[in-house]
């Protein structure tokens, strides 16, 4: 199980038990942090998706220590003009311990998506009898349009077009 959360303006994926770095949380060491901007969840091949965020999830971590990241140089110079600055700069982060993925307001996924699954199996066997295949050559389009009523052409023609419009159209293009 793992879960995507942001944490200070960054976003980290994250299981139980991973140590992070993130940004400074708090002075106090060994302090237990509640994390709820958990804006993607994975359980088991179970995705839920946050819009932007998963109600009622959360992420508990605890604050390991405090320390100070890489030194980043800032070197500033004028060329020709003895001008040279050399400063340095070490972000203070914080060394934190996932101890637990709560999910509690995503536990409805698996009924969602048995409801979707269903609206689709009993949507789609109408559409596939009515739907008409778009990959079709431009000889296939013509000879479907020809063959077919008029008023099943529902995706070619438009109601207020005849189809020897569309037809002459067509021939006239690959011609010019």
């Amino acid at each position: 199980m793992y879960a995507v959360v942001k944490i200070g303006g960054h976003q980290y994926r994250v299981s139980e038990g991973d140590v992070l770095f993130v940004d400074k949380q708090s002075d106090e060491t060994d302090q237990s942090l509640t994390f709820d901007h958990v804006l993607l969840a994975n359980d088991d091949g179970d995705v839920t998706v946050g819009k932007p965020v998963i109600e009622g999830a959360s992420i508990e971590a605890t604050l390991l220590d405090n320390v100070k990241s890489d030194k980043v140089i800032v070197f500033k110079k004028k060329r020709r003009k003895g001008y040279r600055v050399k400063r340095g700069h070490r972000q203070p982060m914080s060394q934190i311990e996932i101890n637990k993925i709560s999910l509690s307001g995503g536990t409805n996924t698996k009924k969602k998506k048995a409801k979707k699954a269903e609206k689709e199996e009993t949507s789609a066997a109408p559409e596939k009898e009515q739907q008409v295949s778009t990959d079709m050559t431009a000889k296939d389009a013509i000879a479907h349009i020809s063959d077919t009523p008029l008023d099943e052409l529902k995706g070619f023609v438009t109601e207020d077009e005849d189809r020897v419009t569309v037809q002459r159209a067509w021939e006239s293009k690959q011609e010019g």
